[in-house]
């Protein structure tokens, strides 16, 4: 008979794990709302309140410039979250990370301007985005984690990706408050105030997030391999056990890579699709800042409703043919895409980013249980935090800002569309080389202090592997 340190943990059962997607989409929901309501902000008015008397293309590029500081504090959040995250316990760190990005959120909505406090306000402004981003960066693997190691491996891509729906949930509701309070208050009232309600409700969504959060069980594949490693302790009292940065580094570096390179079309694409597109439509194409929101919210829905079905699919034939659709497909979309913007029609604006926030979901669907099955389950929340998070500073925080720099000197959407293409071909090389992780069983292949991991080398560990973490 197995002993409680060794006896493998048994799926959720339907209605628990129901409960603990529930809680780690809605946790998501809130700080990816918290995270896009900035965006859509630095596009939309953030130029004129915190960097006045510059140029409007100017202003704007250093409204995103704040907007990317965030991601450069994600790894930094990934490193210390994941660590503490590998060692605790997923649960914990996911209602911090909560805690710390909503308050940050909240505070944003009381900033001074520059009007008031002059130099102040952009400094200040910078701050609680790096906070922010700290919080993003360790609350993704957590989330994901909590789902992937409560689930079976039948289904582990589908329900691992309800997390990812977070991404478009908060946008999608992000976008819509942005959107109705644009609708009903004039350009000097929404510039004066209105910007503020969005931010401040962020408070009201946060209890509502930790209510739910604190109401669920840590992951048992993580409280199993707790138990194997004070268990190994004591008979090996002199092995003091690797962090799980050093392990990560030394025996994940090549699922490291793999991962950051995946990211780079997803998160690229994403960020062009969403947020720059509010300033490409406005300046370029001539469409109003209502059209383009109400464009991306209904995009969103779409996105939101879509990225279960690539989780499944995903089940059935890989993690990776579903991956690299999504990475060829948006390459291939990016002159369509732009040539749809600049008709200036909502339909085919509509169109457009619809089309490619598809695209971009059959990249991110699957990228939960794709990085989850790469890592063995002790250094699990920092292989994949890590993995996805230094991928988001050379993706996602410059790609806006890239993308305005590029408008701004050559004046067309080509140079646009081409660096979409580079990184979609980036991930089409590193999901390529990547093995297939579907059949992997998390609770299995974790490996004794010093031993090699099971990551995307050896996805399908045998289930008899004695090899304890």
């Amino acid at each position: 008979m197995s002993s409680p340190a060794t006896a493998p943990p048994s799926p959720g059962t339907p209605a628990s794990l129901k409960r603990i997607v529930a809680a780690s989409l809605i946790g998501t929901t809130i700080e990816w709302y918290d995270f896009f309501l900035y965006g859509s902000a630095a596009a939309l008015v953030f130029n004129k309140l915190f960097f006045p008397g510059s140029d409007p293309l100017v202003g704007t590029l250093l409204s995103f410039l704040t907007y990317a500081v965030g991601f450069a504090a994600r790894p930094l959040g990934a490193l210390v979250f994941g660590h503490y995250g590998d060692r605790l316990g997923r649960k914990k760190l996911l209602v911090l990370s909560l805690l710390l990005m909503g308050g940050a959120t909240f505070a944003i909505g009381l900033l001074p301007t520059h009007a008031t406090v002059g130099s102040a306000a952009p400094v200040l402004l910078t701050v609680l985005r790096l906070i922010q981003g700290f919080a993003l960066g360790g609350e993704w693997g957590g989330a994901v984690l909590l789902v992937s190691e409560h689930g079976d491996a039948r289904r582990r891509g589908f329900w691992a990706s309800w997390p990812q729906t977070g991404a478009p949930a908060g946008q999608l509701l992000a976008t819509g408050v942005l959107s109705l309070l644009t609708a009903l208050l004039s350009d000097a009232a929404f510039a004066s105030w209105g910007w503020r309600i969005p931010f401040l409700l962020s408070g009201v969504l946060v209890v509502v997030g930790l209510w739910i959060r604190l109401s669920v069980d840590e992951s048992p594949v993580f409280r199993q391999a707790l138990a194997q490693a004070e268990a190994r302790k004591a008979v090996r009292s002199a092995e003091p056990e690797q962090l799980p940065l050093v392990s990560v580094l030394r025996h994940h570096w090549r699922d490291v890579l793999v991962a950051m390179g995946a990211r780079m079309a997803e998160n690229i694409s994403y960020y062009v699709i969403t947020a720059f597109i509010l300033v490409y439509a406005t300046t370029s194409a001539g469409v109003s800042k209502q059209t383009a929101l109400n464009a991306v919210l209904i995009a969103s829905a779409v996105h939101f409703a879509v990225i279960p079905g690539w989780g499944a699919l995903s089940d059935r034939i890989g993690r990776r043919p579903v991956y690299l659709l999504g990475a060829v497909g948006i390459g291939l979309w990016m002159f369509p895409f732009f040539s749809l913007v600049d008709t200036g029609t909502f339909g085919s604006l509509v169109l457009a980013v619809t089309v490619g926030l598809v695209l971009h979901g059959a990249m991110y669907a699957p990228q939960a249980a794709f990085f989850s099955e790469m890592f063995a389950t002790r250094i699990r929340y920092s292989g994949a935090s890590i993995g996805a998070q230094f991928a988001s500073v050379a993706a996602g925080a410059p790609a806006p800002l890239i993308a305005t720099a590029l408008l701004a000197d050559y004046d067309s959407s080509t140079p646009i569309a081409l660096y979409v293409i580079a990184a979609a071909l980036l991930t089409v090389v590193a999901v390529g080389v990547a093995k297939e992780t579907r059949l992997r069983d998390l609770a299995d292949g974790d490996l004794a202090d010093g031993d090699p991991g099971v990551g995307a080398e050896h996805p399908q560990a045998p289930a008899t592997d004695a090899r304890a973490v």
